[in-house]
């Protein structure tokens, strides 16, 4: 078991931020050679850190706290009208947790998701290698939700294993069925999980007020954010 005292971190240079134009952003990071394990994610992830691949990560950036993290408690979760039609226009998805791992169905699915969604952003063009080093970890507690319509793979949720609840890690989807509103629909599963499974809390990463790609986690009530390292419920 790896305990936070034994790991080093490393703050990144100033670079462009992914998420608010005209700013600039430094990241605070493990140092890529420690031994990580699910149980120093789970503190790490109670300290706002994220993963991509085995990168563990925070933002740190001196002059901006816009990056808030956030998390919802999945007992106290209630659907709204527009979530509840969600789940009523997806009952027909079969829902199968299935072990991380690259196969040709999912990446034929994740190259389509990142050249219809994300084709200006800097994760075009896709590759394999990409999916790999993105969505994989050498030592991670990872799972695939996968949704189906009959045997048509329509979305994959990747999400990692915590001992206070699950992270949403991220989701790719069919990028021609916008009606399905199938990122919405993956998190509501995954609050639902992590409820059956008598966990906390899905950790759904960073929330940006002024950023239009994350409004949608703040329909997801109550939330709980990460401020000066401690949550605080909001309703």
């Amino acid at each position: 078991m790896t305990s936070l005292r034994d790991l080093r971190f490393f703050s990144t240079a100033q670079h462009p931020c992914s998420y608010l134009a005209d700013q600039m952003a430094t990241t605070l990071f493990v140092d890529p050679k420690s031994c990580l394990d699910t149980s120093a994610y789970s503190e790490l992830g109670d300290f706002g850190f994220r993963r991509s691949g085995n990168y563990v990560y925070r933002p740190n950036c001196k002059d901006c706290n816009a990056c808030i993290p956030v998390r919802i408690p999945a007992s106290l979760f209630v659907p709204d009208r527009s979530q509840r039609r969600v789940l009523r226009i997806n009952a027909d998805l079969q829902i199968h947790l299935t072990p991380a791992g690259l196969t040709e169905e999912r990446y034929t699915l994740y190259e389509r998701y990142i050249v219809g969604r994300h084709g200006d952003g800097d994760m075009y063009p896709p590759s394999r290698e990409q999916f790999e080093s993105f969505l994989l970890s050498t030592w991670s507690n990872s799972s695939f939700i996968e949704f189906r319509l009959d045997n048509q793979l329509l979305a994959v949720a990747v999400i990692d294993w915590l001992y206070t609840g699950i992270s949403a890690t991220y989701t790719f989807f069919d990028p021609d069925v916008p009606e399905r509103s199938l990122g919405t629909f993956a998190i509501l599963c995954q609050i639902d999980l992590c409820r059956r499974q008598g966990m906390a809390a899905v950790y759904l990463g960073y929330w940006i007020r002024q950023s239009r790609k994350m409004k949608y986690k703040s329909a997801f009530r109550p939330m709980e954010l990460l401020i000066d390292n401690q949550w605080l419920r909001v309703r």
